[in-house]
C-alpha cells in the first residue's frame, strides 16, 4: 500500500460542481483495490505523492477505467488506440449542471428521473456522459455519432455493464453535416440534448494543439517519453484521437451555429438544447445565432477544471423557467 497523500488537506477541487465524486484528490490506494491493473502505472512523485504519468496514454486509459469502475459501477470500459480518453471530472460537471438546469425549470423539475431522456451528440467510442448520466440519475441516453467504429465499441461497452443495456441506445448519423435531423424520430420527445463539439477547424490546427497538449503534460511530468522517439509518436497519436472528433470545417464556432439553426426544427420535440463552448471568443457568436432563431430563454453556465475554463450553453423554445 502507497503511503496517503500528504496533500490532500488543500487539495480539494473546489472549482467542480458540489456533487462531483471527484473534488479529493486522487484515492490510488482505493483506485488501485478496485482495478489492480492501476497499480502498474502508479509511483510516487516529486513531492511523495502517488500519481501517474499523465503524458502516457495507457497510464490515463487504466486511470479512467479505475474511476469508473469505483465511482460508477462501470466493470469493463476499454476504449481503441488513438481514439480520444475523456478527463472524466469534467464529463461528470456537463452532467450535474445539466441535472441542475432540470431541477430549475418548471417543466421538467418533476419528472421522474427514469422518464428523463437525453441526447448525447458525439457520443464517441467511449460513451463517458450516458455511462456517467445513467449511474448518478438514472436517465436514459441515445448517442449519435459519424463513425461506425466508434459506435461499435460503445455498443461493446454497453453490452458488457448489462446494467446500462436499458438505459443507453446508440445510433449512427449517416450524414456529416446533419446533428438532429435522421436522429431523431417522429414524435420522439427529450428533455435534454448535449454535444462537446469538435474544438479545432482544420487538422493543422488539431496537430498543434495535441502537439501544445503533450508538450505540457510530458513537462509538468518529467516523463521518460521524451527521450524515447517512437514513445513520442505513439503518445501524440494516442492523444490526437480521430479526425472527426478534432476538427470540422469551421470549427466550433460553425458547428455549434449549424446546431443551433437545426434545432429550431426540433423545437417541440427537446425541452433543453445545450453545448459546451470551449472558445470564450465563439460566445458572441453563439449568442446571436440564438438571437437569429428566436431562442425564448437561454442559460450560459461557467465550468472549471484547474486552469481549464468552460461554460455551458443552453437553450430551448419552451417558456420553462419558474415563476
Amino acid at each position: 500500500m502507497l503511503p496517503a497523500n500528504r496533500h490532500n488537506a488543500m487539495a480539494e477541487k473546489t472549482d467542480l460542481h458540489p456533487r462531483s465524486k471527484h473534488r479529493g484528490r486522487y484515492d490510488f490506494n482505493g483506485l488501485m483495490a478496485a482495478s489492480p491493473a492501476l497499480a502498474n502505472f502508479v509511483q510516487l512523485n516529486a513531492y511523495d505523492d502517488a500519481s501517474i504519468d499523465f503524458s502516457n496514454p495507457q497510464a490515463v486509459k487504466a486511470l479512467n477505467q479505475a474511476l469508473l469502475r469505483q465511482f460508477y459501477r462501470i466493470s469493463v470500459w476499454d476504449i481503441p488506440a488513438h481514439y480520444l480518453c475523456p478527463p472524466i471530472p469534467g464529463r461528470a460537471d456537463y452532467i450535474h449542471y445539466l441535472a441542475d438546469l432540470l431541477a430549475s425549470s418548471k417543466l421538467t423539475s418533476s419528472i421522474e428521473p427514469k422518464l428523463i431522456r437525453v441526447l448525447d451528440i458525439g457520443v464517441g467510442a467511449n460513451a463517458i456522459y450516458p455511462i456517467i448520466g445513467s449511474r448518478e440519475y438514472g436517465w436514459h441516453f441515445v448517442g449519435t455519432d459519424i463513425d461506425a467504429s466508434a459506435l461499435a465499441n460503445a455498443q461493446r461497452i454497453v453490452d458488457a455493464n448489462i446494467e446500462l443495456a436499458d438505459l443507453i441506445e446508440l445510433r449512427l448519423q449517416a450524414s456529416a453535416l446533419a446533428i438532429f435531423k435522421g436522429i431523431v424520430q417522429h414524435k420522439e420527445v427529450f428533455q435534454l440534448t448535449m454535444c462537446n463539439p469538435p474544438f479545432h477547424g482544420t487538422l493543422a490546427e488539431a496537430q498543434a494543439g495535441t502537439q501544445r497538449k503533450w508538450h505540457n503534460l510530458t513537462k509538468q511530468s518529467g516523463s521518460s517519453l521524451a527521450r524515447n522517439r517512437t514513445d513520442v509518436h505513439s503518445a501524440k497519436r494516442n492523444f490526437g484521437g480521430q479526425a472527426h472528433e478534432l476538427y470540422c470545417d469551421g470549427g466550433e464556432q460553425a458547428f455549434i451555429e449549424r446546431m443551433i439553426d437545426e434545432s429550431q426544427q426540433f423545437a417541440t420535440q427537446c425541452v433543453w438544447f445545450s453545448t459546451l463552448v470551449s472558445k470564450a471568443e465563439n460566445l458572441p457568436h453563439v449568442y446571436r445565432a440564438l438571437k437569429k432563431i428566436n431562442a425564448i430563454q437561454v442559460k450560459t453556465i461557467n465550468m472549471a477544471q484547474g486552469q481549464k475554463k468552460s461554460r455551458i450553453v443552453a437553450w430551448t423554445f419552451h417558456k420553462i423557467s419558474r415563476e
